[in-house]
């Protein structure tokens, strides 16, 4: 028998990490929220990789932190190895990956839910959501309770409609054992959502014991250990090393033999995977000519043994799995855990958001995570932070969080997949921006942590930290130019040492940073005025004084684009009436309903000439084209 059992002004469906966020942000933002998952002893689980950061990914989690959010501490607290990559590069795509513990990563999000004022926390199936004559959403479980909630997040991840595949056998079901959620996919369609079948898979667990380290490459730790968290002040350490092995020939020739008994190439499997990160099977048909392909061999936790190789991901049957791994160096006795397997799930086309991530149509209902189309923790969690502020924000009357691509990654993520879509599981890439030199992972606390402060996630201390650290920033900067460096034969001598022009006259601080060759550590000896400095301050200074004539280009092409952003289109504007305008224009524009001149430039089947079309239409427009109602 149904019964009333409380009612919310957020309520969020799934406890992974875009559901984690986006019950914290709503409900310290003073709004009442209630966050549902299948099963409450997998909050924040990592059923693929347990890792968090990478190329890109690491700039989402610094973001998520810079605007108040949770992920990047909780990585900080569950550290096993912190390793940056993508030194050898630019500074723009240098990278922060660390291995976590998984279970401890997801008791500690657990709690950090548990003690959250004005949170609760459900253990149900959400089976049906319906829309009352209020504008108020119904929420029911599989248990008959009833829920009503002014806004809902859906965070399904990879749990709607879930499917497994390990080669001829599939049965409904979530990840690592887990129950699907089998009943809410028909409630989204009667709402009008539009759903879509994606799919992704996961390695083979394996015994630690089985594995013969002797035979593989040991990758340890970089120290000392960058913190995900600005907040983090206490050290950091490497507590365990992962491994490096290859494929060798036989793997690839057991996996030929064995192709006909994949789902993959079978039919079976119907959704879209990721491009990015394909199966083991896939690697071997779509590289041919490549001879190997590398594994990660990776710990799940302090307390475990079991081991996730990374770069295998597969959908073969057990038993193939099995053999495949034993022609592997170092896995020649090794002894399988979790089979590898696919998931297939339900998604939906990220085309029906809006940037807050509000369906357009459907008023107080938003997506994140993969539900929306995207791949990783990471994305998952930005989304999530930015749908559960945006929740709240509504509630209260307030303007939405709006991020641009100028402002950061989250913003060219949620603007990818609300503007251009996704035709398979959308994963960040440093080259998905075209800011990424001003969009480093170094300062995104400079460009995020004021819009995290007026969004109310940024409390008093920690403003306090982040305003003494931008001073002694531009405290340093003042001292870099002041300081002026008379010609010595110590300084002349450190000079020729570095592979640079010695000097006749005096010369600035900045102007000798300036130079490729040089940096803090190597002007110590002739620096001898330095003051104690924050190793963070100090990489943002050097990496500005360093690129300072490319991040000039680059803001102007921001300010440039955000003059376009700053032209607002009218909300219901009829574009089949608007003349001038090609067909498929009109179509893509009426779909997609971009909030601004910029947003329409970006999005596919609308030229070049389309835009100054709607340029001269919207300067016809009384009052139309100017920056009110941007946001925070």
């Amino acid at each position: 028998m149904k019964f009333m059992a409380g009612e919310y002004d957020v309520a969020i469906i799934g406890a992974g990490h875009a559901g984690i966020e986006a019950a914290l942000a709503a409900a310290r933002l003073g709004c009442s929220a209630v966050i549902f998952t299948i099963n409450l002893d997998w909050v924040g689980n990592m059923p693929c990789n347990p890792s968090i950061g990478g190329t890109a990914k690491g700039h989402l989690v610094r973001e998520i932190d810079a605007l108040g959010g949770q992920m990047g501490r909780a990585a900080d607290a569950n550290l096993l190895q912190s390793r940056m990559l993508n030194r050898g590069k630019g500074p723009a795509v240098h990278s922060l990956r660390a291995q976590i513990d998984r279970r401890a990563y997801s008791a500690y999000m657990k709690q950090t839910l548990e003690q959250t004022p004005g949170l609760a926390i459900k253990q149900a199936e959400i089976v049906d959501l319906t829309r009352e004559a209020d504008g108020r959403w119904r929420l029911t479980t599989r248990l008959e309770a009833q829920y009503l909630a002014r806004a809902v997040v859906l965070a399904t991840g990879t749990f709607l409609k879930g499917k497994i595949f390990v080669g001829d056998v599939s049965y409904d079901g979530g990840p690592d054992g887990m129950f699907a959620a089998t009943s809410l996919s028909r409630a989204l369609l009667a709402l009008g959502v539009s759903l879509r079948r994606f799919k992704t898979g996961t390695p083979a667990r394996v015994l630690r014991s089985s594995i013969r380290f002797d035979h593989l490459e040991a990758q340890p730790g970089e120290e000392p250990v960058v913190p995900f968290s600005f907040e983090t002040i206490q050290p950091l350490e490497n507590r365990l090393d992962c491994h490096i092995t290859w494929t060798t020939p036989q793997t690839k020739q057991v996996i030929l033999e064995n192709l006909h008994r994949s789902p993959l190439y079978g039919g079976k499997i119907e959704g879209v995977g990721p491009r990015y990160c394909p199966s083991i099977e896939d690697k071997i048909v779509r590289f041919a000519d490549k001879e190997r392909h590398q594994v990660f061999i990776e710990p799940c936790g302090a307390g475990t043994d079991e081991m996730y190789l990374q770069g295998l991901s597969s959908s073969l049957p057990e038993d193939v799995q099995i053999r495949l791994l034993k022609t592997i160096p170092g896995l020649e006795e090794v002894q399988v855990m979790r089979p590898a397997y696919a998931i297939e799930y339900d998604c939906c086309d990220p085309l029906q958001l809006d940037a807050t991530l509000e369906f357009l149509d459907l008023p107080g209902l938003y997506g994140a995570g993969q539900f929306n189309g995207s791949s990783g923790y990471e994305e998952a969690a930005a989304q999530g932070l930015v749908a559960g502020v945006n929740a709240a924000r509504k509630i209260k009357g307030q303007p939405p969080l709006l991020l641009d691509r100028a402002s950061s990654y989250i913003g060219t993520l949620i603007d990818d997949l609300v503007t251009k879509g996704c035709t398979d599981p959308y994963r960040m890439m440093t080259a998905r921006s075209e800011y990424r030199l001003l969009l480093r992972q170094d300062n995104a606390d400079e460009r995020l942590t004021p819009k995290g402060r007026e969004a109310g996630l940024v409390g008093d201390e920690r403003w306090a930290h982040f305003c003494a650290r931008q001073e002694a920033k531009a405290e340093e900067r003042r001292r870099l130019h002041d300081t002026v460096l008379p010609p010595s034969e110590p300084l002349n001598r450190l000079l020729q040492d570095c592979g640079t022009t010695p000097v006749t006259s005096g010369i600035r601080l900045e102007d000798l940073l300036r130079r490729p060759q040089l940096d803090y550590a190597r002007l110590e000896p002739v620096d001898t005025g330095r003051p104690p400095l924050d190793p963070l301050v100090r990489e943002q200074v050097e990496v500005e004084l360093k690129y300072e004539g490319y991040l000039r280009r680059q803001q102007a092409e921001v300010d440039e684009q955000r003059r376009l952003e700053s032209r607002l289109l009218p909300e219901n504007t009829d574009y089949a009436g608007i003349r001038g305008l090609r067909k498929e224009a009109q179509e893509k524009l009426a779909r997609i309903r971009p909030r601004n001149i910029g947003q329409a430039s970006r999005i596919s089947g609308v030229s070049p000439a389309d835009i100054s079309v709607l340029i001269i239409w919207l300067s016809q427009q009384t009052g139309q084209n100017k920056p009110e109602n941007m946001g925070v």
